[in-house]
């Protein structure tokens, strides 16, 4: 216990210290926290009216970006199952950030959520005994269990792997294997249980498709590996940590595969709703090409149909999703075509029309892009604490005082 006490306080030390330009970016990052909590402030004051959302269009910024998150903390699964089940050296020695990234996405999830509804101090009436969970009939309530469970889950297996790289000793196998193996279900899970919590609403045609959980995944395991080959660069140029080229490669080169079944599924969704011509199309229709004058949410539908389908094409390629230049340009894309296909090409046409035919064309207020990057910034900020010190006990700068080093480094194998 004493050990683990030091080992906190040393690791609060680590990752509050650094260079002129880390300091700046952990500046940068708290101000927006700052500016998000001040906002917050406001609309817990005088309630949601802040915010541009109604009656008719009830769920917005915050859920679609509570949507795009859950894809990007399942996308950790793209690294643990050729680490740990196909034992790929490459990718099994940096399977580590994707968990951490998978932290920083639930948090950010969490905290969405938290911001979306009226009354988060009522958040008890969710906790068993003191509350009522109405578990399993409330979709609402395995979406409650699956995040939490995903969250510990991964916390557990990074902070292991964390300490007793810093202790210089091998991690306990009986403990992380059995959790890393669970964590790929878990992954699957939270992604299909948010798709449920949309197509499971019989009033909203818009998402009553039995292929939205395949298209969540198959998206998420496209936007998450974008974040993290970016990030991967940006470590191997800022830090000592040894990155290969074939673990970006093989990454970018299953991101290809995913991107492909999106569209695939994508394709055949939008075959269903033309080609039966029900009047359930007039949703889709005002995604696409507008009804009644109303096309606020066309150009950035179709932009987000280009981005992806660029992105497919640059990474499917090999000459191009090995070249440093098209390789990033086609994790942008990616990243861009399925923020947009979660945030406002999924929500806010399931609301338009509504169900009394009214149009309303909600757009995020001040407060609640500000809110939202305070939300990101707390997601950024855990993601480079937490990266920080992962290296540093990778690389053997930090470990127990004088513990001897192993002939074979834990953290390496790990």
């Amino acid at each position: 216990m004493i050990r683990f006490a030091r080992f906190l306080i040393a690791s609060a030390r680590l990752v509050l210290s650094g260079g002129t330009g880390y300091r700046a970016w952990l500046v940068f990052l708290v101000a927006l926290i700052a500016w998000g909590g001040y906002s917050y402030a406001g609309q817990l004051s005088h309630g949601l009216i802040v915010t541009n959302m109604r009656d008719q269009v009830s769920w917005a910024f915050y859920i679609g970006n509570f949507t795009f998150l859950v894809g990007v903390a399942a996308a950790a699964v793209m690294l643990v199952i050729p680490a740990y089940i196909y034992e790929w050296g490459p990718i099994k020695e940096i399977v580590i950030l994707g968990e951490i990234l998978a932290i920083s996405a639930i948090v950010m999830c969490l905290l969405f959520v938290t911001v979306d509804v009226g009354h988060p101090e009522r958040v008890w009436h969710l906790f068993p005994v003191v509350g009522r969970l109405n578990f399993p009939s409330s979709l609402l309530a395995w979406d409650f269990f699956v995040l939490n469970a995903y969250l510990g889950l991964n916390a557990v297996i990074v902070f292991h792997l964390l300490y007793s790289a810093y202790c210089r000793r091998d991690y306990n196998h009986a403990l992380i294997t059995p959790l890393v193996l669970l964590s790929i279900p878990a992954a699957i899970s939270i992604h299909t249980v948010t798709a449920f919590l949309y197509n499971g609403l019989a009033a909203r045609p818009f998402w009553n498709s039995a292929i939205l959980a395949p298209r969540f995944i198959a998206s998420a395991f496209c936007s998450g590996p974008a974040i993290l080959v970016i990030l991967f660069q940006i470590l191997r140029r800022t830090t000592k940590f040894k990155i290969r080229d074939e673990a970006i490669w093989k990454i970018a080169e299953l991101m290809a595969y995913a991107m492909f079944l999106n569209l695939f599924l994508f394709g055949a969704e939008i075959f269903k709703e033309y080609y039966s011509h029900t009047e359930h199309l007039l949703y889709t229709q005002y995604l696409y090409s507008g009804i009644e004058g109303h096309k606020a949410l066309v150009p950035y539908a179709w932009l987000a149909v280009l981005c992806s389908i660029i992105a497919f094409v640059i990474l499917l390629i090999p000459a191009t999703r090995r070249h440093p230049i098209t390789l990033n340009l086609g994790c942008v894309l990616i990243y861009a075509g399925v923020y947009i296909e979660k945030g406002m090409a999924l929500v806010m046409p399931g609301f338009t029309p509504d169900t009394l035919g009214e149009i309303y064309e909600y757009v995020p207020t001040i407060t609640e892009v500000s809110i939202g990057a305070g939300i990101f910034s707390v997601g950024f900020l855990i993601f480079t604490l937490l990266t920080k010190l992962a290296v540093a006990i990778v690389q053997g700068e930090f470990h127990a005082p004088g513990v001897p080093a192993p002939a074979e480094e834990p953290a390496a194998a790990a």
